[in-house]
């Protein structure tokens, strides 16, 4: 009788511990769904978000006009597919072939996500830009030494706020800045061989 009651005292422990099992299975599963539905949907739109000139292709060749043998002012650029939960973009153009190191063309921030261009030689409403390597503020087109020809990256940046930084804030301190407030990003190369 002893023996009969010591089962009785077992199964219900032996059936309550299999269902929190099969319970707290269940829950991190959802848990874990939930996480690679919400991240799938940020890679899709970080994989949407597009930068673009009419000016010249991706890994095309920049225009004359647009570098320092031109006119030097910046080119037009065309942006698609923002996320919409975007406070603002941030623009950075850079020559990572330059001799010393990567050389930056242009920084750019504030810029408003609604806006699906930045016009040749134009700087939109409220954005602001920092210093770029030429020591100045604003654009500085590509300027390689003769040789070989330079690749200059136009990269997009989505981002979760609107910075309120000064005028002569430097790339690494724009980089610095963004790095955990980026929803999406996107680039754009061009190249230039100076002639």
């Amino acid at each position: 009788m002893f023996h009969g009651r010591k089962k009785k005292t077992i199964l219900p422990k032996k059936g309550y511990t299999e269902l929190t099992a099969v319970f707290l299975w269940l829950k991190f599963a959802s848990v874990f769904l939930s996480c690679l539905i919400i991240s799938s949907t940020a890679l899709s739109e970080s994989l949407n978000l597009k930068i673009s000139s009419p000016a010249f292709t991706d890994n095309g060749y920049i225009p004359v006009k647009y570098t320092c043998q031109g006119s030097d002012i910046n080119p037009p650029l065309m942006f698609k597919n923002v996320p919409h939960n975007t406070e603002s973009l941030v623009l950075i153009v850079e020559d990572p072939d330059a001799a010393g190191g990567t050389f930056t063309h242009w920084i750019m921030w504030g810029i408003n996500p609604k806006i699906e261009e930045i016009k040749e030689h134009d700087v939109p409403q409220g954005a602001r830009q920092g210093m770029n390597d030429f020591g100045t503020n604003g654009y500085g087109g590509p300027c390689p030494p003769y040789g070989k020809a330079h690749r200059y990256l136009f990269k997009l940046f989505a981002i979760n706020t609107v910075l309120h930084i000064n005028g002569h804030t430097t790339r690494r301190e724009i980089e610095e800045t963004i790095h955990s407030h980026v929803i999406a990003r996107a680039m754009f190369t061009g190249l230039y061989k100076r002639q």
